[in-house]
């Protein structure tokens, strides 16, 4: 179990388990620490939460098991890691797979995490999904190794995530609409799974920018400002270019899944002050050969 080191840099004294909390560390993960094999240390001595903490002390948590889904199976599929560090890893998914899996999947992002970690012998380690993409929407997903990751990146506003995505659409783009944000919001259209533009929906924000064009389609970039489900898929019919392979909100083509990447993926590091991490990788094999070929 990866040990965890904090400096009290509070004037004012404060209880071990506020400063915790403060600081990144869940409620589940202080009891873990308390009660299933971690520890909390102040200046290297075992203390309770409720001991009081002075500028200069040397705080170190020592994570507890976390306990584990009995019916979550381990993957030996192997797993695309695009970054891996002490306490997250960032992982490129491909498209079919969910990013969490359903009771009876065996073959969900997790899973497939799960079986990484395992064949490294890495057997304390549980994945937490910070960043998910639909099944059929390919690209980077950001993959705590432990519930504090998992804590501290929920405590950053999802505005300081930058996602964008590369997605192939219908149709070709006037010169005055090579550029442009859509600010629709998005609506669920009773127990369907189907989303639509919806003046009582929730507020929905998207930036999109032409790449390039042929004839009868456009190679599209696009940022999410919000996170919606299926926002760029609505967004995009909105302006009337629907996805390739989207016959949910467009044209039934030959394509087998809607054509989205996630390509880039940016966010502050919460382990490093000041750090921002970002990645970025090529487009899915099958997006690139359905470019090439249009």
């Amino acid at each position: 179990m990866t040990p965890f080191k904090v400096i009290v840099q509070d004037k004012v004294p404060k209880k071990l388990g506020a400063f915790l909390l403060k600081n990144g560390f869940s409620k589940r993960a202080v009891n873990n620490a308390k009660n299933s094999g971690g520890m909390l240390l102040v200046n290297h001595k075992r203390r309770f939460t409720n001991y009081m903490l002075h500028q200069g002390d040397e705080v170190i948590f020592i994570p507890g098991k976390e306990r584990v889904n009995p019916w979550l199976v381990p993957s030996k599929k192997p797993l695309a890691v695009a970054l891996e560090t002490a306490n997250y890893l960032v992982v490129n998914k491909p498209a079919g797979i969910l990013s969490i899996p359903s009771r009876y999947d065996d073959n969900a992002l997790v899973n497939q995490v799960l079986g990484y970690f395992n064949s490294k012998e890495e057997v304390d380690v549980k994945p937490h999904i910070v960043t998910r993409l639909d099944r059929d929407t390919s690209g980077l997903v950001l993959v705590g190794k432990n519930a504090i990751a998992h804590a501290r990146f929920s405590q950053i506003d999802k505005t300081q995530f930058i996602k964008k995505y590369h997605a192939i659409v219908h149709g070709n783009f006037a010169p005055e609409e090579l550029t442009g944000v859509i600010v629709q919001p998005i609506g669920r259209k009773g127990t369907s799974i189907v989303r639509s533009i919806d003046s009582t929906g929730k507020n929905a924000k998207t930036a999109y920018k032409v790449i390039a064009q042929k004839s009868g389609a456009s190679l599209v970039e696009l940022r999410l400002y919000t996170g919606r489900t299926h926002q760029i898929r609505i967004h995009m019919q909105y302006l009337g270019h629907p996805l390739f392979g989207d016959p949910l909100y467009g044209i039934n083509d030959e394509f087998k899944r809607q054509a989205l990447n996630c390509f880039y993926l940016g966010f502050p590091d919460p382990f490093t002050k000041g750090k921002h991490t970002s990645i970025e990788i090529p487009d899915a094999p099958d997006m690139q050969k359905l470019w090439h070929s249009l």
